[in-house]
């Protein structure tokens, strides 16, 4: 667990729920953590609920961006859930497209979504 920011293992899925603006250290902290997670459950899918976010900025969206990739070489699906429309407009002007990741409004949306995936 990172600092407040437990992640919680549902079937083969981690689940991140972010409640808090991340600083650059607990941000670098808990990638750390979910990758180190994802080894060690071998889950293969990854749920980031940032709801939590009123802001972002560059450092923590590129954290982000790459917390996506890194789950993705580690063989876990990463969806987005609750981003709120000033983070999307704010990650769309910083030109972060996030090719590994599928969004979800909100946190049921992203557990049916990542089921469907990895049912396939």
């Amino acid at each position: 667990m990172t600092g407040n920011i437990p992640i919680l293992k549902i079937g083969r899925t981690l689940l991140v729920s972010i409640q808090v603006e991340l600083s650059d250290a607990v941000a670098e902290s808990l990638q750390n953590d979910v990758l180190s997670a994802i080894e060690r459950s071998d889950a293969k899918g990854l749920v980031v609920d940032i709801s939590g976010f009123d802001t972002v900025d560059t450092y923590v969206a590129r954290i982000l961006a790459d917390m996506a990739k890194m789950a993705r070489l580690m063989g876990a699906d990463t969806v987005i859930s609750g981003m709120r429309p000033e983070v999307a407009a704010t990650l769309v002007r910083m030109g972060y497209t996030m090719d590994e990741v599928r969004f979800a409004l909100n946190l049921d949306e992203a557990l049916a979504l990542l089921g469907h995936v990895l049912a396939k």
